[in-house]
């Protein structure tokens, strides 16, 4: 069964969307990404949080942002901060970089 994988930043228009299509079709998940701003791209919803059995939000202002917002949403899932800065665009290939080498350690292994 596929685990369901949740990308979180600010607003949902570089890190989490590359994020999420950097690990698109990395076996065993399906991959989302939302912001935490109210005028994100993809708002974090409830919804989005009960699908999600790994959250990694990539930042840690938005883990304490997360929790005080949505605590009662996100049940039993993992939340994982990558501590990556609003540095980069999107599919930057540094941030690529970065992602690769801190998010597959959380994942399932396939």
């Amino acid at each position: 069964m596929a685990r369901h994988v949740l990308f979180i930043c600010s607003q949902n228009r570089l890190r989490s969307p590359t994020a999420e299509q950097v690990f698109a079709d990395w076996p065993g998940i399906e991959t989302s990404s939302a912001g935490l701003n109210h005028d994100a791209e993809n708002p974090v919803t409830p919804e989005l949080l009960h699908w999600a059995d790994i959250i990694f939000v990539v930042e840690r202002a938005h883990r304490s942002k997360l929790s005080s917002r949505f605590k009662p949403h996100l049940g039993n899932a993992r939340v994982v901060c990558l501590d990556i800065p609003d540095d980069y665009d999107f599919m930057d290939p540094d941030l690529v970089s970065l992602l690769k080498a801190k998010v597959p350690r959380h994942l399932p292994s396939h």
